[in-house]
């Protein structure tokens, strides 16, 4: 009884897994055609996606790293 239990439990996990996969897949390719459409339209990707990984950042976390940024640059003379 325990055995039969167990497969239908990984049989139902890995479905879950593989249908969360498909979805993931789906939203993957809706995130791409988003880039896509901001490009066409005149934006900077590579800008939006620093901005995005900004705002994914604690405020603490971002002024640390553009503290560094500008202490790194003031070093370099940029």
């Amino acid at each position: 009884m325990t055995d039969n239990i167990s497969a239908e439990q990984l049989r139902l996990l890995i479905e879950r897994i593989e249908r969360l996969e498909s979805e993931k897949r789906g939203i993957s390719d809706d995130i791409k055609d988003v880039y896509a459409e901001a490009k066409s339209t005149g934006f900077d990707v590579k800008t939006i996606r620093k901005i995005i990984s900004l705002r994914r950042m604690e405020k603490h976390h971002r002024d640390e790293a553009a503290m560094m940024l500008e202490t790194y640059c003031q070093a370099l003379g940029l």
